[in-house]
């Protein structure tokens, strides 16, 4: 197929010429064709929104998941009764403030009228009003609505200029519209009006402080900021795929401009690709470098973001890093798409490290708090787990192990247990000699992991204390139940009877020994684990910050 190609840069003096052309490009969406087309926020992939088979080749040649919906982009607000249903007197009022502009705003759909390929199936439809001449011609000229997502192929960085829609889809779509770079450089901020307080669902080329400004608070979704969980439906463009990503993996920093300079420079390879602000482009004479733009300037941000993602793509670079903006203004949409490149993979340069260990007997609720921890973003370290790694893999530690309790792997170089475990339970010296084994092996490993870490992060031991992993932590936190709780937990999880639940806890160490070891008790009286996972996530909150506040200022002493 040939992609035919509209200029409508510069048309002065030309109305013949121009009538012309968005004649054509109209022509082309009424007869079930494609278009890309120019608005202010990045360029769209157009169909007639009312042509299911249409509309469905923007899926295909765009290669875009079908539970992602589409936005339904009209003229004006005199064209919102035609397609929304329920329309909230707000709706009206943001569309003569923001409209044409960078607003989508989630009304309740017509059924009857636009079909459900748009809206992947909800009872809701996203509505948007672009601010381009050139576009609002053609859909006026064509009389019917379109579905313009952005004119990628799906995942990748937005177009910004018709060369990017070109690259993307030259030869699969019959016509591309030339209007010049997009001034705005990111996507729409999208709005749910059918809850209340409105919901931000993806912030865009209008920041949220003008909408508030206007309309009071607004929820922001938290798709915003991480993604969503698998199986969750999204309810508008851009919420739960991975988008405007490179080939190259990205690494996003956030925290204070020259914070997040020096860690990108302690990370960066000779080689790697580097997306920063003017100020700091300097910094990286090693590196393949982008520029945003001035840390304080995020209209070009905005307008760069895309163009610097892409660009990585003509670039044989392993890995990218991106400085990130704060969220003030049009930041939110910048970071936003960073955040979204990377796969939400972030590193807060102004973050403290704090590592915290956990230790308890059964039934105290540790998995609980450390649900509750990862709740918090940061990661859990099970010394556990890291164990039965090594056994797999470190050859050195088998041999130790082999050398005091010889037979102790098979033929096939697997453990066996019973044999291990016959020989180490029936003396309480063979016990300790193992563990001395274990303890030599898995703190180093658990060391170097925790380097790794740059935020909170948790360390998971049932011999925290006796094995020195305690010491690698910056407190150490004993969870701590009444004996009759942890009793009935024990029933209730395991399936086993009172008087065996009994047994196991006696044959533990006591509260006393943990409350005496560790620096701080998080007793568990609760009546449920959910109802402990939300008062050990408020309870690690306040620790996690006291330490935190403790490092910074000795490091500023």
């Amino acid at each position: 197929m040939q992609t035919i190609y509209y200029d409508l840069r510069n048309t002065k003096g030309q109305q013949k010429e121009v009538a012309d052309k968005i004649y054509a490009a109209a022509k082309i969406l009424r007869e079930g064709g494609l278009v890309g087309i120019p608005t202010e926020t990045v360029y769209g992939l157009a169909a007639n929104a009312l042509d299911p088979a249409a509309v469905k080749r923007i899926f295909e040649a765009k290669g875009r998941p079908q539970d992602n919906p589409l936005i339904l982009t009209i003229p004006g607000p005199q064209w919102l009764p035609r397609y929304c249903v329920d329309i909230p007197p707000l709706a009206y009022m943001l569309a003569r403030k923001f409209w044409p502009g960078p607003l989508t705003m989630i009304l309740k759909c017509n059924r009857e009228v636009v079909p459900d390929i748009i809206t992947a199936g909800l009872d809701t439809v996203a509505v948007r009003c672009p601010d381009h001449p050139v576009t609002l011609a053609i859909i006026r000229e064509a009389g019917i609505p379109l579905a313009a997502p952005s004119a990628n192929s799906s995942g990748r960085p937005s177009c910004t200029t018709v060369q990017d829609v070109l690259e993307d889809m030259d030869g699969k779509i019959e016509g591309v519209v030339d209007g010049g770079p997009c001034q705005v450089g990111v996507e729409s901020t999208i709005l749910d009006l059918t809850c209340t307080p409105p919901r931000l669902l993806r912030p865009g080329g209008l920041p949220m402080e003008d909408l508030e400004r206007l309309m009071g608070k607004i929820d922001v979704d938290k798709a915003v900021n991480a993604a969503l969980a698998e199986g969750e439906q999204p309810k508008a463009p851009g919420m739960k795929y991975r988008h405007y990503a490179p080939k190259a993996p990205v690494t996003v920093v956030t925290g204070a401009p020259e914070k997040s300079a020096g860690e990108i420079q302690r990370r960066a390879q000779p080689g790697d690709g580097v997306i920063c602000f003017d100020e700091y482009a300097d910094c990286f004479r090693e590196q393949v470098v982008k520029t945003l733009g001035a840390s304080d300037d995020k209209a070009t941000q905005a307008q760069r973001v895309f163009d610097a993602l892409r660009s990585f793509d003509s670039c044989d670079v392993p890995q990218i890093y991106a400085q990130c903006p704060d969220s003030r203004g049009l930041g939110l949409a910048v970071a936003n798409r960073l955040k979204k490149a990377a796969g939400f993979h972030v590193v807060n340069a102004d973050r403290v490290r704090v590592i915290l260990g956990l230790t308890g007997g059964t039934g105290a609720g540790k998995t609980s708090a450390l649900q509750a921890i990862e709740d918090m973003g940061g990661t859990v370290l099970d010394c556990d787990a890291i164990y039965y790694d090594l056994l797999q893999n470190s050859q050195p530690m088998r041999n130790a192990i082999n050398e005091l309790f010889p037979g102790s792997f098979q033929a096939d170089g697997t453990l066996n247990r019973k044999k291990l475990g016959q020989e180490v339970f029936a003396q309480k010296d063979r016990l300790e000699k193992l563990n001395e084994i274990v303890y030599r092996f898995v703190l180093p490993e658990l060391q170097q992991r925790l380097e790794k870490e740059d935020g909170l992060a948790a360390v998971d031991a049932i011999n925290l204390i006796e094995s020195g992993a305690g010491q690698l932590c910056d407190c150490t936190v004993a969870v701590t139940a009444p004996m009759e709780l942890r009793v009935r937990r024990i029933m209730a999880r395991d399936h086993i009877p009172e008087e065996y639940a009994r047994l196991r806890i006696s044959a533990q160490k006591p509260d006393e020994y943990y409350r005496g070891k560790c620096d701080v008790e998080l007793a568990n009286a609760a009546d449920s684990p959910e109802q402990f996972r939300k008062e050990a996530r408020e309870f690690f909150t306040r620790l996690v910050e006291k330490i935190a506040e403790e490092k910074r200022g000795s490091s500023q002493g």
